[in-house]
């Protein structure tokens, strides 16, 4: 068996952990050995989450986001002259090694990706489990979808970014968003005594999961079994507004806030801002806790060419069809970034010159590049200058972007210096 080795472990590799090589959930039933089940808390676990990432409703309780009645944009079909010469791009890897795009896919585990050039498919690929009517898991893409929202109501006057959270939430005194402005969380700036590490099951990462109903609870659970009830217990760390401090649960405030103040839950306010103007294929779907309550942090699915084309949107500043579905003034906010002392205070050592604006991670890179990430590879990259959006779904072994951004950075620069003239017309 073909092996791949991240953070000093060994795994096997993009064709070996093949989900329909392997044969994930085949079978009526499948034999045990084949079985994927929430209840044994290993479907998020490489090479199984391979599976489970386009099968996510299959696994939890979810709620629709509905595409609407209207009709579906065209985004036309890749040429086979493009894509060949797509594969074929050569680039350097932040390890100083040459690799290929077609390569890369599979170092980087691709599950599937498009590419979209002034508004037009040049590239698409779906790999293993993927199909394109099926939706994948975003992740943490959820939060840069959620913070566009919020910072558009902002825009028309029902959020004020400088109120603190209890201004809408008063169940949120005596915890850690006490003294919390909408603004801080937007750009994740809220000194929580919360730890965001994915790989450690005793942190409160996996505590909150357990809460929404993403993570199986024990027989003895006595915790929160819904999110407002476990984002009541948290409580502060540090100074608000200092740092860049990337947690997952200020988005969960901040979906919970959105709702209070417009009384429109997030599912509903997707379909009838987004899925439902954008032209979009399929519809796409929401996990819930107890209480139905989406997760707004991690929780949506969606198919890649709908992912793609709310990346064209914000592409063309926030302009569909004909029709501004977010304000232009909110995406050039977003691609001004944020402030990069407070960034770079954080420490991300391969993102050397970002910012992070409304739940979003900015570049400042020649291509003005604005991307939204999510655990496991997933990714929506919006380069202005070179008219490009990529859209990435994947099952890296690894839940940490440090994995893969060093062949995912350049190559997706690679890619946006030749559509913009470097090797095409």
């Amino acid at each position: 068996m073909s092996q791949r080795q991240f953070d000093g472990i060994d795994y096997p590799d993009d064709g070996a952990s093949d989900p329909e090589a392997v044969g994930w959930m085949r079978g009526s039933p499948p034999p045990d050995d084949k079985l994927i089940r929430f209840a044994d808390d290993q479907y998020l676990s490489f090479p199984r989450h391979r599976w489970s990432l386009s099968h996510m409703r299959e696994l939890l309780p979810t709620v629709n986001v509905w595409r609407g009645s209207g009709p579906r944009s065209d985004l036309g079909t890749p040429g086979e002259a493009d894509a060949t010469a797509i594969d074929a791009m050569s680039f350097a890897t932040q390890h100083g090694s040459q690799c290929s795009w077609s390569d890369s896919l599979a170092e980087t585990y691709t599950d599937g990706i498009a590419v979209l050039h002034r508004g037009r498919l040049v590239y698409e690929c779906y790999r293993g489990a993927l199909r394109p009517e099926l939706q994948h898991a975003c992740f943490s893409i959820t939060k840069s979808y959620a913070a566009t929202l919020a910072a558009t109501l902002i825009h028309e006057g029902l959020l004020a970014e400088h109120q603190t959270v209890p201004h809408y939430l008063p169940e949120m005194n005596g915890t850690a968003y006490a003294d919390a402005t909408l603004r801080q969380v937007l750009d994740m700036e809220v000194g929580i005594d919360y730890s965001e590490e994915y790989s450690d099951p005793s942190t409160e990462f996996w505590d909150y999961m357990r809460a929404g109903g993403v993570r199986p609870r024990p027989a003895d659970y006595t915790g929160p079994d819904n999110y407002p009830a476990y984002l009541r217990t948290l409580r502060k760390q540090n100074e608000h507004g200092q740092a860049f401090a990337y947690k997952t649960v200020n988005t969960e405030v901040l979906c919970w806030l959105m709702h209070r103040a417009s009384g429109i839950p997030l599912a509903q306010m997707l379909s009838e801002r987004l899925w439902s103007q954008l032209g979009c294929d399929e519809d796409a779907y929401l996990s819930v806790d107890s209480v139905g309550m989406a997760m707004g942090g991690a929780g949506l699915a969606a198919s890649l060419r709908d992912l793609a084309r709310f990346g064209e949107m914000l592409r063309c500043e926030g302009s569909c069809r004909g029709r501004q579905l977010i304000p232009a003034a909110v995406v050039a906010d977003i691609r001004r970034g944020g402030d990069p002392r407070k960034f770079a205070a954080a420490g991300y050592t391969l993102l050397d010159g970002y910012s992070y604006r409304d739940m979003w991670w900015v570049t400042h890179n020649p291509h003005g590049a604005f991307e939204a990430r999510g655990i496991y590879g997933q990714r929506l990259y919006v380069a202005p200058g070179a008219e490009m959006v990529i859209a990435r779904f994947a099952s890296h072994p690894v839940a940490t972007s440090a994995s893969n951004d060093p062949l995912t950075m350049p190559a997706f620069l690679a890619l946006g210096r030749y559509l913009s003239g470097g090797g095409r017309a």
